[in-house]
């Protein structure tokens, strides 16, 4: 399930993007949360109860899972630019 690039470069594969759009839809989603807990403290909100607790946690275990998707991304292409590099 790969497409071939134009210029003949290494084909790009559904689990990049999949894990690409991930990371990117996780930082988004920490950005928001981070928003959200300021502009609900800043309006006295009770920050115990609700759907807060779950909003602080995500802002803690987004980023990290991001991070760690973009390096999984990464090194798979880094892995499979070297094999068609020594293929060729």
């Amino acid at each position: 399930m790969s497409t071939r690039t134009p210029d003949g470069d290494v084909p790009i594969r559904r689990v990049d993007r999949i894990l690409a759009f991930m990371s990117l839809g996780l930082l988004v989603l920490s950005v928001v949360s981070f928003f959200a807990i300021i502009i609900g403290s800043s309006a006295k909100a009770d920050m115990s109860t609700g759907i807060w607790p779950t909003i602080g946690v995500l802002l803690y275990i987004a980023p990290p899972v991001a991070f760690a998707c973009l390096v999984a991304v990464l090194i798979m292409s880094f892995v499979r630019r070297a094999r068609a590099n020594k293929g060729r």
